[in-house]
C-alpha cells in the first residue's frame, strides 16, 4: 500500500462542511421560523414516527447539542472522505437508515432527534474497518479514533444518562460494525518485493549474485584476446566491462 493511496481532493473538506453548514441551516430555520422540528424525529414503533429515521439526523435540540454533534461530524467525515472515499457515501446513508431503523424498533417511547447516531456509525465503521484491514496507517486511524472518542461508548448504556438517545447510540455502533462486514476495504497498491527480499531466496541460483564470490567480490576473468576487455563469465549470463588502462603519472625527480 502506497502513500499515493491516499489522495487529497476538495470533497475531504467540502463534504464535512457542507454537511455541518446544513445542519445549522435547518437548526437557523428552526429558531427563525419557530418551527416544530420535534415531531419529524423517529418515535419508536409508530408508523407516523418511521419519517424520523431520515429526519431525525439534521434536528437538534439546542445550541450545545448542534454544536457536540459538528466537531466531531466534521473531523470523521473528512477522515472518511480521505482513507475511504469510494465507501463514505454509502456508510453515511445506509448508517442513517439502519441505524434509524434500529431506534424506531428498540427506542423509549418519545422523540429521538440528533445526528449522534451518524456518529457512532462513522466511529464505529473507521475503528472496526482500520483493524480488518490490518494496514498500519488505517490501524492507526482507527487508534487515533478510539482515542478521541473511546469515551463515548459509554453512553451506549441506558443507566448514564437517560436524557440522550442511548438506544439511537448503540444502534449507531451496531450499524458501523455490520457495514465493516459488508464494504471491502480500499484496493491498496502492494508494495515491490524484489527477489532477494524473499525469506526463500537463493543467491546461488540467481544469475546476477554468481558474479559475486562469498565476500561480495567480483569475480573477474580476463580475456586473453583482448588485453583492455574484462569478462565476468561465472554463470551462463556474461558481464563485459570495458576498462581503460592509464598510465601511472611520472614522478617530479627535479631537485
Amino acid at each position: 500500500m502506497g502513500d499515493s493511496n491516499f489522495k487529497f481532493s476538495n470533497s475531504v473538506i467540502g463534504l464535512p462542511l457542507f454537511f455541518v453548514l446544513f445542519l445549522w441551516i435547518v437548526y437557523w430555520l428552526q429558531i427563525r421560523f419557530d418551527f416544530d422540528f420535534y415531531r419529524y424525529g423517529i418515535y419508536p414503533r409508530d408508523l407516523l414516527g418511521l419519517q424520523g429515521v431520515l429526519f431525525s439526523p439534521f434536528i437538534h435540540e439546542n445550541l450545545d447539542h448542534l454544536y457536540n454533534n459538528s466537531i466531531p461530524l466534521i473531523i470523521l467525515l473528512a477522515a472518511m472522505q480521505y482513507f475511504y472515499p469510494k465507501q463514505t457515501f454509502g456508510v453515511i446513508a445506509y448508517g442513517i437508515i439502519f441505524s434509524g431503523l434500529i431506534t424506531w424498533i428498540v427506542g423509549r417511547e418519545n422523540f429521538h432527534i440528533g445526528a449522534s447516531g451518524l456518529i457512532y456509525v462513522l466511529v464505529s465503521f473507521i475503528f472496526f474497518k482500520g483493524i480488518q484491514t490490518k494496514y498500519y496507517r488505517l490501524v492507526a486511524l482507527s487508534l487515533t479514533v478510539i482515542l478521541l472518542y473511546g469515551g463515548m461508548i459509554w453512553y451506549v448504556f441506558p443507566d448514564v444518562d437517560q436524557s440522550i438517545s442511548w438506544e439511537g447510540h448503540l444502534a449507531g455502533l451496531i450499524t458501523g460494525f455490520v457495514l465493516t462486514l459488508f464494504y471491502k476495504a480500499p484496493e491498496y497498491a502492494k508494495p515491490i518485493v524484489y527477489d532477494w527480499q524473499r525469506p526463500d531466496f537463493d543467491p546461488s541460483n540467481d544469475p546476477f549474485m554468481k558474479h559475486f564470490d562469498e565476500d561480495g567480490n567480483f569475480i573477474v576473468f580476463y580475456n586473453e584476446d583482448e588485453e583492455n576487455e574484462m569478462e565476468y563469465f561465472s554463470s551462463s549470463h556474461s558481464v563485459n566491462y570495458i576498462v581503460t588502462k592509464k598510465e601511472a603519472p611520472e614522478e617530479d625527480t627535479a631537485p
